[in-house]
């Protein structure tokens, strides 16, 4: 079983900036894939950035140039900072990671989800 523990969010003005922080923990030999992804009412779930175990990242459209994704492998932990943030940022953010186990089987795992909220 494998955990994953969300902080950062809150309530934020148009502009401002948020980080946030998800740790793994539990039976992890090795993290694959780690990303967060958000979901709006009315909205699907969809992929806002993603980090590989090898530092390769990519991001939504409509993030690129304001957040920026960053992991630490040493403690199974990603961040995400964002930026100039604006009303349409406003979602749930969920953390998602790829995990290979001790017996060498590859699971998805998902967080339990941190409120963003941009209002002025």
């Amino acid at each position: 079983q494998v955990q994953l523990v969300e902080s950062g969010g809150g309530s934020v003005q148009p502009g401002g900036s948020l980080r946030l922080s998800c740790a793994a923990s539990g039976r992890i030999f090795s993290i694959n894939d780690m990303g967060w992804y958000r979901q709006a009412p009315d909205f699907q779930r969809e992929l806002v950035a993603r980090i590989t175990s090898g530092g390769s990242t990519n991001y939504a459209d409509s993030v690129k140039g304001r957040f920026t994704i960053s992991g630490d492998n040493a403690r199974n932990t990603v961040y995400l900072q964002m930026d100039s943030l604006k009303h349409e940022d406003t979602a749930v953010y969920y953390c998602k990671a790829i995990v290979t186990t001790s017996n060498g089987y590859q699971f998805q795992y998902w967080g339990q989800g941190t409120q963003v909220t941009v209002s002025s």
